[in-house]
């Protein structure tokens, strides 16, 4: 197996961006995090399910990311629950994403948070469209259908 798939240990994902979205690219990028931010992080205390990426100050950032509040933080070294996080990306990645998103009409949906066999927390970022209802329809038809055909060779040889 891929040492990179083995060496992850994901803290939050986004299920329902997959089915909401159809997502075209995928890129590992960097969060900036203070201290008390990643002690959360590696104690699972982070939702990504509500959180978007996009630009802003010539940057890209992560909004409405919910991290927990670190309980054994004093006041002075809390971090806010949901501020924008800058993402780390290479000059050339940010403007081909600040271009697309400004052009194409396509989101940035974070897709999971783990942690890379460096140790470093990392976010999985999906470049994708939304998808409308009648594709959501054939999403579910398209799922429902391998699971079936998976349970029907499943139960083959119990007959």
């Amino acid at each position: 197996m891929n040492d990179r798939i083995e060496a992850q240990k994901y803290v939050a994902q986004n299920r329902k961006a997959r089915f909401e979205f159809a997502i075209t690219d995928k890129l590992e990028v960097g969060i900036v995090l203070t201290g008390t931010e990643v002690k959360v992080l590696r104690g699972g205390g982070v939702s990504i399910n509500e959180a978007y990426a996009g630009p802003a100050k010539g940057e890209i950032y992560l909004f409405n990311a919910n991290f927990a509040e670190y309980k054994k933080a004093g006041a002075h070294l809390q971090h806010e629950a949901n501020h924008p996080r800058k993402l780390l990306l290479h000059k050339a990645q940010r403007n081909k994403l600040i271009g697309a998103v400004q052009r194409e009409g396509v989101s940035l949906v974070p897709l999971s948070i783990y942690f890379n066999a460096k140790g470093k927390a990392k976010l999985e970022l999906g470049v994708a469209k939304g998808r409308k209802k009648e594709d959501k329809r054939a999403a579910i038809k398209e799922r429902d259908g391998k699971r079936e055909a998976a349970r029907a060779l499943k139960n083959k040889g119990r007959d």
